[in-house]
């Protein structure tokens, strides 16, 4: 049987740390976690991103995005992965136990 989530702990400093069954944990920064976002929408932002690489300008953020951003909640999906929700507002991520495995840092 894979490895899964026994323990979810949010951190003073925003991170999010994950026990797992293996006895592994790992710390996850809520950036890192934003940034890989599995979903649709930020798959194909990705893409456009490295296409756009030559254009200089910078972009203008919301207010929104200027805050530090934080895992406000977390849903289980199934026996499988995670729905994540960002306290910018972006919930469409469902996150799998081994895609997870894959991201954050060992912690010992």
């Amino acid at each position: 049987m894979p490895p899964y989530p026994t323990h979810l702990e949010r951190q003073e400093d925003r991170r999010l740390v994950i026990q797992w069954s293996d006895g592994m944990r790992r710390a996850y920064r809520p950036g890192e976690l934003r940034k890989a976002c599995p979903c649709a929408t930020c798959r194909e932002k990705r893409s456009g991103e490295e296409r756009d690489k030559s254009k200089s300008l910078l972009r203008v953020i919301a207010p929104h995005e200027a805050e530090p951003l934080a895992v406000a909640h977390m849903e289980p999906v199934g026996n499988y992965a995670y729905k994540i929700i960002y306290s910018d507002g972006h919930d469409t991520g469902i996150y799998t136990f081994e895609f997870l495995r894959e991201l954050g840092e060992e912690m010992t």
